[in-house]
């Protein structure tokens, strides 16, 4: 059985785990710097010291999959969609305190194609509404020739598997990038 909990003081050194290695250099702060410009001059020490500066104000921004037995295989960065400002203003979003963004998505590479992205969000979605979140709003990269790298926020066929609205508008904005969102009912 796989379990779904929310990142919380005690689990962050499984957050840390799971974004250990090659593949961890971001710290999922991607949203939380305030411009794109140098973003991929940064280093992993520099992602950390940010990731380490929001732990320290209880930003606990996400989500991680269990295994039944064992560690975490996946992670979602969700949370309060107006706290991320670089989001906001990407976007032209107008504040919304009942919005959350899922603004990133991560499975171990050895544990990729089993659909554990799929039970990580329907365990997030399934959890939101307690939180007081009343709508969730994915941003994936859309296109026909996406890299495996233009993923990390997820891929588009797997929001709309979920129930997740299209935007209405058909052409991306800069970055490839379209709103979609579900609205969630009140337990």
């Amino acid at each position: 059985m796989r379990r779904t909990l929310p990142l919380t003081p005690e689990r962050r050194a499984d957050f840390a785990s799971l974004h250990a290695g090659a593949e961890g250099w971001c710290q999922c702060v991607a949203w939380w710097v305030e411009t794109w410009e140098g973003w991929g001059a940064r280093s992993e020490a520099q992602n950390r010291t940010l990731r380490a500066e929001l732990f320290r104000r209880d930003q606990d921004d996400g989500y991680l999959l269990y295994e039944e037995q064992g560690g975490p295989v996946a992670w979602a960065q969700v949370g309060p969609r107006d706290r991320l400002v670089k989001l906001t203003r990407s976007f032209g979003l107008a504040p919304d305190p009942h919005a959350w963004a899922i603004t990133c998505l991560k499975v171990v590479p050895g544990e990729r194609g089993r659909g554990l992205a799929r039970t990580l969000l329907k365990g997030v979605l399934a959890d939101l509404p307690r939180r007081g979140a009343r709508r969730a709003e994915a941003f994936p990269k859309c296109g026909p020739d996406l890299e495996p790298a233009d993923l990390w926020t997820g891929p588009e066929r797997l929001f709309l598997e979920l129930g997740f609205a299209p935007p209405e508008v058909d052409s991306p904005p800069p970055g490839g990038r379209r709103i979609y969102r579900k609205e969630l009912e009140l337990g």
